[in-house]
């Protein structure tokens, strides 16, 4: 079977080099006949999983498309070259293909198709390289905002922020995060701010910048149902804790299911967050001393820290 498609593949080029002659004639070379059986030839290399040759195919797809001033067509076969380097697991090489392709997306008008494969190419490389993960997925919100699409735009920058977080870029990622902020409240999605507020302030606590944090909430309350919010109460009573240096507070608002079952890399960031100078918050009252006196004294005051604390 391998070979009858390699064969197949090869009448393919064949005829595909007959188009590009010239005679008395022909004057101009048929590059659009010869894109079209690269493109077969190509297929038929990748069903043998000729993998090298197919990409060596799609090469020349794109090429005499790009000779035919058919950009979208180009950029299609370089985007699927790739796929067959991705395949022989040359990442590297495939990202700078798939970034090629969405370049002549963009000249061609087709920025959203160029969006998408930046975003493919941002899931790829995820595995292998955070950081070039991360260029990806900015130059895809970039593409999307350029065109207006905040919604997608948004999206591709919430993914460029968690994995900023997880490199701990920190400083990056409150840029990042306040950038994808505004892109919701542009379009008036403002449950989904109240979450992005949640993570800016996780994020410029763990960079020690409290009045950073503290006014990531005030410029909250413009928002519409921040205040009294759920979101707006656990931020609130969060950054009172950590200015107290309660560490009980801190605790129990770091653990509580609002920011417990947030996206995993802001989760990490507020079951990891400790209280400046570390040791100096509200402790537990012990349940009472051992052979000792006046018993009802600590429990009342086991009592207090609780109503005001929680237990660690």
């Amino acid at each position: 079977m391998a070979a009858q498609k390699i064969n197949e593949a090869h009448e393919h080029i064949a005829k595909a080099e007959k188009c590009l002659k010239t005679s008395m004639t022909k004057w101009k070379p048929d590059f659009d006949g010869a894109a079209t059986e690269y493109s077969k030839a190509a297929v038929a290399f990748k069903n043998a999983k000729q993998f090298d040759q197919a990409k060596e195919a799609y090469l020349k797809e794109a090429e005499y498309h790009t000779e035919n001033k058919a950009l979208f067509h180009a950029a299609k076969a370089f985007e699927q070259a790739g796929m067959m380097l991705k395949d022989m697991k040359r990442m590297p090489e495939a990202i700078q293909l798939i970034e090629k392709a969405s370049i002549m997306y963009v000249e061609n008008g087709t920025s959203g198709t160029a969006g998408i494969a930046l975003d493919r190419a941002g899931k790829l490389m995820e595995p292998m390289d955070l950081e070039k993960a991360v260029d990806l997925y900015q130059k895809a919100a970039s593409v999307f905002e350029n065109e207006d699409r905040l919604r997608q735009a948004a999206e591709l920058l919430g993914k460029a922020s968690r994995l900023l977080v997880r490199l701990r870029r920190l400083d990056d990622a409150a840029v990042s995060l306040q950038k994808e902020k505004n892109m919701y409240k542009e379009i008036e999605n403002y449950p989904t701010c109240f979450k992005k507020t949640i993570a800016q302030v996780l994020v410029h606590l763990h960079r020690g910048d409290f009045v950073a944090a503290d006014k990531c909430v005030r410029e909250s309350y413009s928002l519409p149902g921040f205040s009294g919010s759920e979101d707006c109460v656990s931020m609130e009573t969060l950054l009172q804790g950590y200015d107290e240096q309660d560490e009980d507070q801190v605790y129990r608002v770091c653990n509580s299911p609002l920011l417990k079952y947030m996206d995993n890399d802001y989760a990490k960031l507020a079951i990891s967050l400790k209280v400046p100078g570390g040791g100096g918050g509200k402790k537990k009252a012990p349940a009472a001393p051992q052979g000792g006196a006046g018993g009802p004294a600590p429990a009342a005051a086991e009592d207090d820290d609780y109503e005001e604390g929680g237990l660690c």
